[in-house]
């Protein structure tokens, strides 16, 4: 993830916008900027972005940094991303939706244990875990599309799908990032800016 806290100093600096598409080796547990890190055990990262506890292992993380401006507000951007995000699930038959504005009660462990306004859904369980942050003028937004798997290694209380469960077969990284790209160059232009180039996207380490 210091891959993505690059990215953001860049489009602070020039104004630049990135799309980046990567997954991890060896599976790790990311918890957000703030939450107490109380797992044993297991490879952890903190993440620059709030949120809690995922466990990063069958998914593809997206990450996208920007200058808040090519979106309008940290809000919208938020909700432009997954609506992206939601077509392009759906040339693979998810039907998949954005919550509606809602906020969970406490603060539950685990990033996939309830939603929150804006993230996407599959019947009424999360598929999508997103979380953002502001520097300066830019924002970075990344979250992981679960591909397979379970988020019992973050909290025992989840309540994500996976595209495997949705879907009734295995889905690959690959096809996902296809997906995503396709959508993104094929019309996602805020503000009249092109949102993404080929040589931002990239299948990475963390």
């Amino acid at each position: 993830m210091r891959i993505d806290e690059t990215l953001l100093d860049d489009a602070v600096r020039s104004g630049n916008a990135f799309l980046r598409l990567y997954r991890w080796d060896p599976p790790t547990l990311s918890v957000g900027r703030n939450q107490a890190i109380t797992h044993v055990g297991l490879p952890i990262v903190r993440r620059p972005t709030g949120g809690q506890a995922v466990w990063h292992e069958h998914e593809v993380t997206y990450a996208v940094a920007a200058p808040i401006a090519c979106f309008g507000s940290l809000r919208t951007a938020y909700r432009s991303i997954h609506d992206r995000l939601a077509d392009a699930l759906r040339t693979l038959g998810v039907d998949a939706v954005l919550a509606p504005p809602i906020r969970p009660a406490g603060r539950p462990a685990s990033c996939f244990s309830v939603p929150v306004g804006g993230e996407i859904l599959v019947q009424g369980r999360k598929l999508v875990g997103s979380a953002q942050v502001r520097r300066g003028d830019a924002f970075l937004q990344h979250g992981s599309i679960l591909l397979d798997g379970s988020q019992q290694r973050a909290s025992p209380e989840t309540r994500e799908t996976t595209l495997r469960a949705v879907l009734g077969r295995a889905v690959t990284f690959d096809e996902v990032t296809a997906a995503v790209v396709a959508k993104w160059v094929e019309g996602f232009r805020p503000s009249g800016r092109q949102a993404v180039r080929p040589s931002d996207i990239a299948s990475l380490a963390p």
